[in-house]
C-alpha cells in the first residue's frame, strides 16, 4: 500500500510508539487529542478513535483501533471516525485490527480498557449538545449485563424497567441499591457490583451506603422496603421484554462479498477457503452479529477507505441487529475471522510486515515525525526465574503399573525416557506450606503407565482436599520451577518398569536401557549448579552441538566434550556432573577440533552435527479465558485485559502463557469438574484455541483458588487477601464494596517456627547450598567427595532428610557475644527440648494435617555425639531448625552479627593456606563487612537479594566458588 504524508492526519504524527491507550475525538471534522484525565468519559453526541498499544515479550509492538460512535452523534461525523482509523493504521504500517463500536454495543475487549464500565454522558461537540453541567444529584437506574465485563444502560426509572433476568443499580443521593433478578447468575452479580463501587467513587467521592436487594425477597427487611419505596411500593414485575439488546443472530449463513470500485458482489460458494482472498481486493464478510473486512496487501488507502464505507452502509441499513464491523488486514487477521473459514493454512508470520512498517517509518521520518516505537524493538532477554521457595522437602516415586515406589535420595534426581514418576515438593508459602504434585511422562513411556501416573498424582491431590497444585510435565518440555527443585536432573534412555519391559519384549526392541559398563553419552546443559541437567542421547557424532558440553564413557574410559561455543560455567557443570555419573575416575578433556581417535571411534566416526542450540519457546503475552466443560467439549471465552477480579470461584479459567497453561478451579466449582481439571487442559492443549501452534506436549499445571504458587501469581497484581476470602463471587465483592473498595484482611496463620533455621544472621530463603568443590589450575582434580565430606553425609542424611542429589546440610556457625562457648551450648540445648516437647504436646492444624510441613534438615557441627544424633534425626521431621554452637577457637575473629570472618586470602579456593571446616559453598559469609564490600562491590544485604545465578557468577569473578 502506498503512503504519503496527505494520507496522515497531523493529529496521528508520533501515535502508537509505546504501550497504551490514545484517544482522540471528532470536532469539527478532525480529530483532536484529549487528555487523559478525560479517558473513560465518553458523551452521546460525539464519535471517537482508540488506539490500543501492547508490547509483546518479543518486542513488537501490536496495535488495536476502535472507532465509538454515539447514539446521537451525526451520520457524517461517525464516517469521518471511520476513515480516520484507516488513516491512523496507514500511519502505524497498516496492520492494526480495527472495530467499531456502537454505544451500548461495544465489543468485550473494548470495555476492557475501561474496567469496570463506561457510562456516556449526555451531551456532545460536533452534535451542537452542550456537555453536562455539574447539577444536584438525579436519581438514575441503570441496567447491568455481562458476566465478564459489563455494559452498562441507563434505562427510564420506572418499575416497567425492572425484570427477572438483569441486575439493575438505583443510585440515589445518600445510597446505591443493586437489584438483582431471580434469574441472573451470580458471576455476573458480583460484577455489578464492580459497577456499584465505580458509582460510588465517581459520583459519590466514596460516600455513600451500599445496599443488595434480592428479588422475591418482597419486604424482608428495611432495605429492601426502602428500595421499592422508591418505585411506589412492591409490585409484580412484568416479563422481560424483547429488544434489540438481546437478540441473538439471525439465522441466515454467512456472505461473503467483493468490494471493487464502491460496489459489492456476492462470491458464490457454500463455505468459505482462504484461497477466495484476493490480495489486490477487498472484501466483507457478513456473519450476522459480526462483519469483518478483509483488506488485501496490494490494496490503496482509497480501496480500503471505500470498502469500509459500503460496510457501514450494509449496517446502516438493518434495524433489528447492530452488528459489529472489524477490520483486518492481510496476514494480521484476529482468530474470530480464520474460524469462520473451513481451512486456514498454517503460515509462518508474515515477514514482510517489517519491510512495509520500515518504509513508513523512513517517509515520516524524513517529514520530521519521531518515529521512535515504530519498528520492532529488540527483545529484552531475561534469565528465567522460578518464582518458586527452593528450601522444601522433595519425594519421587517411580510408577510401575498401579503402584509407585518411593525413591531413596540417592536416586531422586535420576530418570529414564521409558518410565513415568512422580514428585511431591513441600515448600514454604507466604503464610503457610504449600505443596507441589506432578508427573513427568518419558519419551518412551507405554501409554497405560501414563495414564496410571496421572490418575495416582490426582488421587493425591485429591487426598489432601485439593489443598495442592498438579503439574503434568513430559520429558523434554520440563518447566523452570522443575529443574530449580530437582537442582541435579539425569535422563537415561530405556526403563526399569514392568510395562516397558514388557512392551519392548512383545515388539522385539532392543532394550537400550543405560548401563555404567556400555558406551553412553550425555548432554550437559543447565545455567548453575542449582539447575543443570545430564541427558542420555544416541552414541554417535550426529548427537553433538557446538553449543554444549558432553560426557562419554565407555565403562571406566571417560571423556569430557567441550563445544567451541561453550562458555568456563558449561564446562563447570561438566565437571560437576562427572561427580554423579563418573565419580572416582579421571576423565580425558576433548576441545572440539581436537579429539583423539578413541574418542572418534567410541561414536562411530566422524560425521556432520550443529553448531547452535534450538531455540526454546519462549514464554508469549499470557492469555486468560473462562471454560464452560461438559459432555466432553469444551468452549472457552477470553477475558480481555485480565486481573485477579477476573477469576471467579464458581469457574475454571485457564492461563495460557504458550510455553505453559494454568487451568485455575475456584473453590466453589464441584468435585467432578475439579477432578475433571487437568482433562480441561489437555482438551485445550487439542483444540488450540489461538492457532498459535501450541504444543500438545506443554506443561500442564493445575492450580486450586486459595493454593495458588507464586509461579502463577507473577502474572496478576495479586492480593491474597481476595483469595482467602470465603463465600460465592457475589458475596466476596459485597464484602470488598462494602469495606471501601478492599479485601477485608484477616489475620495470618503463621507457623511459630522458621523453615529451614532461617534467622536474620542466614542468608534469605532464596539461598541454597549446592554442590561445591575446590578447583586448582595447577593441580591434577580430584574426584568424588573428600572422606571429611562423606562422614558428614553419614552424619547428616536420614529418611526425613531433604531428598536431593545436592550434599547434605552444610555447617554453619553462629557465635553470639552476649553468651560464652558454654553457655550457648547448653542455651541451644534447652531450646531444642523445649521446641520438641511443644511440638509434641500441640495438635497440628487441619491443613497441617494434609500437608505435611515442609522440612529443612538444619546445620549442626561434626563434634556433637552420634548418640544424641541418632536422637534428633527420629524427630527431625518435627524440628525445622536447630543450630548447635561451638567453642570459639582462640585467634578467630567475629563480625558484628557473630559470625567468624577470616581474611579473603584464606578463602579463595586457590589457597595455599585454606580455612579447615568452613561451609565451602558460603565462602563469602566469612569475610568482614569491609572486606566484603571492597571485593564484590556491595554490602552483603544486597549482594543476597540478587538471583542466586549472578551470585554465583560475581563468587566465580573472585575466586569464592
Amino acid at each position: 500500500m502506498a503512503v504519503s504524508m496527505r494520507d496522515v492526519d497531523p493529529a496521528f504524527q508520533g501515535a502508537g510508539q509505546k504501550a497504551g491507550l490514545e484517544i482522540w475525538r471528532i470536532e469539527n471534522f478532525n480529530p483532536k487529542s484529549i487528555p487523559k484525565s478525560s479517558y473513560g468519559k465518553f458523551f452521546t453526541g460525539d464519535s471517537y478513535v482508540i488506539l490500543k498499544t501492547t508490547a509483546s515479550k518479543s518486542g513488537a509492538l501490536r496495535h488495536d483501533i476502535h472507532y465509538w460512535i454515539g447514539k446521537d452523534t451525526s451520520q457524517d461525523e461517525a464516517g469521518v471516525a471511520a476513515i480516520k482509523t484507516v488513516e491512523l493504521d496507514a500511519a502505524l504500517g497498516g496492520r492494526a485490527v480495527q472495530y467499531r463500536e456502537v454505544q451500548g454495543h461495544e465489543t468485550e475487549k473494548f470495555l476492557s480498557y475501561f474496567k469496570p464500565c463506561i457510562i456516556p454522558l449526555e451531551g456532545g461537540v460536533a452534535s451542537g449538545f452542550k456537555h453536562a453541567e455539574a447539577e444536584k444529584h438525579k436519581t438514575r437506574l441503570f441496567v447491568c449485563r455481562g458476566k465478564h465485563v459489563v455494559h452498562v444502560k441507563e434505562v427510564p426509572f420506572a418499575r416497567s424497567s425492572l425484570n427477572h433476568d438483569d441486575i439493575f443499580v438505583l443510585d440515589t443521593e445518600s445510597k446505591i441499591f443493586q437489584f438483582n433478578g431471580s434469574n441472573s447468575s451470580i458471576q455476573e452479580r458480583a460484577k455489578a457490583l464492580e459497577v456499584v463501587q465505580y458509582i460510588k467513587d465517581t459520583y459519590h467521592e466514596g460516600k455513600c451506603e451500599i445496599a443488595a436487594i434480592e428479588d422475591g425477597k418482597l419486604m424482608a427487611d428495611s432495605e429492601t422496603g426502602e428500595f421499592w419505596g422508591f418505585f411506589g411500593g412492591f409490585a409484580p414485575l412484568p416479563r422481560k421484554a424483547a429488544s434489540d439488546d438481546n437478540k441473538s443472530a439471525d439465522s441466515r449463513s454467512p456472505k461473503l462479498l467483493c468490494v471493487e470500485k464502491g460496489q459489492a458482489e456476492h462470491v458464490e460458494a457454500d463455505s468459505f477457503k482462504r484461497e477466495f482472498l484476493d490480495t489486490n481486493k477487498c472484501y466483507i464478510l457478513d456473519c450476522g452479529l459480526e462483519m469483518f473486512v478483509w483488506m488485501g496487501r496490494n490494496t490503496s488507502l482509497d480501496d480500503r477507505k471505500s470498502a469500509s464505507g459500503v460496510a457501514d452502509e450494509l449496517v446502516s441499513g438493518i434495524d433489528q441487529l447492530k452488528p459489529q464491523i472489524i477490520r483486518v488486514i492481510e496476514g494480521f487477521e484476529t482468530v474470530l475471522f480464520k474460524s469462520k473459514f473451513d481451512s486456514w493454512p498454517q503460515t509462518p508470520d508474515v515477514t514482510v510486515s517489517e519491510d512495509g512498517r520500515g518504509k513508513v517509518a523512513a517517509l515520516l521520518k524524513r517529514q520530521g515525525v519521531n518515529v521512535k516505537g515504530l519498528l520492532k524493538a529488540d527483545a529484552v532477554k531475561e534469565e528465567p526465574q522460578p518464582h518458586i521457595d527452593c528450601t522444601g522437602h522433595l519425594q519421587v516415586w517411580r510408577v510401575n503399573g498401579q503402584e509407585k515406589i518411593l525413591l531413596p535420595a540417592s536416586d531422586q534426581s535420576k530418570f529414564y525416557s521409558g518410565d513415568c514418576f512422580i514428585f511431591q515438593y513441600l515448600y514454604p508459602g507466604e503464610d503457610k506450606d504449600d505443596c507441589l504434585i506432578g508427573t513427568w511422562i518419558g519419551k518412551s513411556s507405554v501409554e497405560e503407565e501414563r495414564a496410571s501416573a496421572n490418575s495416582l498424582a490426582s488421587k493425591m491431590v485429591e487426598s489432601m482436599k485439593f489443598l495442592a497444585s498438579q503439574a503434568r510435565i513430559y520429558e523434554g518440555n520440563e518447566p523452570i520451577q522443575f529443574h530449580s527443585i530437582l537442582q541435579t536432573f539425569i535422563v537415561f534412555k530405556g526403563g526399569l518398569g514392568d510395562a516397558y519391559k514388557t512392551y519392548i519384549a512383545e515388539k522385539e526392541i532392543p532394550d537400550e536401557t543405560y548401563s555404567e559398563d556400555g558406551v553412553a553419552l550425555f548432554r550437559i546443559q543447565g545455567s548453575g549448579p542449582d539447575n543443570m541437567q545430564a541427558i542420555q542421547v544416541e552414541p554417535v557424532a550426529s548427537s553433538l552441538n557446538s553449543s554444549y558440553c558432553y560426557i562419554l564413557h565407555n565403562g571406566p574410559a571417560v571423556f569430557t566434550w567441550s563445544g567451541s561455543n561453550t562458555s568456563a560455567e558449561d564446562q563447570e557443570l561438566v565437571e560437576r556432573m562427572l561427580d554423579l555419573i563418573k565419580p572416582n575416575l579421571q576423565s580425558k578433556p576433548q576441545r572440539e577440533g581436537t579429539e583423539s581417535e578413541q574418542f572418534w571411534d567410541l561414536l562411530g566416526g566422524k560425521s556432520e552435527y550443529p553448531s547452535q542450540k534450538t531455540s526454546r519457546e519462549a514464554e508469549s503475552d499470557p492469555h486468560l479465558f473462562c471454560c464452560n466443560f461438559s459432555k466432553g467439549n469444551l468452549k472457552v471465552t477470553e477475558i480481555y485485559n485480565f486481573s485477579q477480579d477476573d477469576l471467579m470461584t464458581e469457574d475454571i479459567f485457564i492461563l495460557d502463557c504458550y510455553s505453559d497453561i494454568f487451568v485455575w478451579v475456584g473453590q466453589e466449582v464441584d468435585t467432578k469438574s475439579r477432578m475433571q481439571a487437568l482433562t480441561i487442559g489437555e482438551k485445550f492443549l487439542e483444540h488450540d484455541f489461538l492457532l498459535e501452534k501450541i504444543s500438545r506436549v506443554a506443561p500442564i499445571y493445575v492450580v486450586m483458588e486459595g493454593s495458588e504458587p507464586p509461579f502463577f501469581t507473577r502474572f496478576f497484581n495479586w492480593e491474597s487477601a481476595k483469595s482467602a476470602m470465603l463465600g460465592n463471587s457475589f458475596q466476596r465483592k459485597l464484602k470488598i464494596v462494602k469495606n471501601g473498595g478492599t479485601a477485608p484482611v484477616a489475620k495470618p496463620k503463621r507457623r511459630t517456627t522458621s523453615h529451614g533455621g532461617r534467622s536474620s544472621s542466614v542468608p534469605d530463603k532464596s539461598q541454597r547450598s549446592s554442590r561445591s568443590m575446590s578447583v586448582s589450575p595447577d593441580r591434577v582434580r580430584v574426584r568424588g567427595r573428600s572422606p571429611a565430606f562423606n562422614a558428614l553425609a553419614a552424619t547428616f542424611e536420614s529418611a526425613n532428610a531433604r531428598n536431593l542429589s545436592t550434599p547434605p546440610p552444610v555447617i554453619r556457625k553462629l557465635y553470639p557475644k552476649s553468651t560464652t562457648p558454654d553457655s550457648a551450648i547448653l542455651a541451644s540445648k534447652s531450646k531444642a527440648i523445649a521446641a520438641l516437647t511443644s511440638s509434641f504436646e500441640q495438635p497440628p492444624s487441619a491443613r497441617e494435617s494434609m500437608i505435611p510441613r515442609a522440612v529443612k534438615v538444619s546445620p549442626v557441627t561434626p563434634k556433637s555425639n552420634p548418640e544424641k544424633n541418632d536422637k534428633e534425626n527420629s524427630v527431625s521431621g518435627r524440628v525445622e531448625s536447630l543450630t548447635i554452637e561451638e567453642d570459639v577457637k582462640e585467634g578467630e575473629a567475629e563480625d558484628e552479627e557473630g559470625l567468624l570472618i577470616y581474611p579473603y586470602e584464606r578463602l579463595k579456593i586457590t589457597s595455599i593456606d585454606p580455612v579447615p571446616d568452613i561451609d565451602v559453598t558460603k565462602r563469602e559469609t566469612y569475610l568482614s563487612s569491609a572486606e566484603f564490600k571492597e571485593k564484590f562491590g556491595m554490602s552483603k544485604d544486597a549482594f543476597y537479594k540478587l538471583p542466586k545465578w549472578k551470585q554465583n557468577k560475581l563468587k566465580m569473578a573472585i575466586q569464592l566458588f
